[in-house]
């Protein structure tokens, strides 16, 4: 993977580190695991995990393609992410959400500073669930916007 970790080869700051025990306790509250996975190599740290939403924020630095802008699939690894989130709650217990389609628009670029994406569900039934996901940078401006489609599975 190509990176260009911003002009001077550095991420930005990491979240406080009791922002960084918040994310992580929520992941783990849902049964997540991050350790080695894509969500830990990209930085995506979950801010709020509610019924009707799911957010987080992600840096721009080391999720860049080689002109230095945010690498567009790393915008869709967010938004998926947080769907899958959501569709998980939604689930529930003894059951479990697969993404199964998704798609995006990419608006503008990010260069610096992180992307913040909000999860907010279009549809919430027994087999399926899907979610609008907003990735907006630091300003507030719409990055992208992304769809996504899970279904819901019992787990064996």
């Amino acid at each position: 993977m190509t990176d260009t970790h911003g002009a001077d080869g550095a991420r930005p700051a990491p979240a406080a580190p009791d922002a960084r025990d918040a994310a992580q306790n929520a992941y783990e509250a849902l049964g997540l695991r991050t350790e080695g996975t894509l969500i830990e190599r990209l930085g995506i740290e979950l801010e709020d995990v509610a019924a009707d939403h799911v957010s987080a924020r992600m840096p721009v630095a080391g999720n860049t393609q080689p002109a230095g802008l945010l690498h567009g699939g790393a915008s869709v690894v967010l938004a998926e992410t947080l769907g899958s989130i959501a569709a998980q709650l939604h689930a529930g217990p003894g059951r479990a959400a697969v993404g199964i389609e998704v798609n995006a628009t990419h608006h503008r670029s990010a260069r610096e500073g992180w992307v913040h994406g909000v999860s907010r569900p279009l549809h919430l039934g027994r087999t399926t669930a899907s979610y609008e996901i907003v990735v907006s940078d630091d300003a507030g401006r719409r990055v992208c916007t992304a769809r996504l489609t899970c279904m819901i599975l019992d787990r064996p």
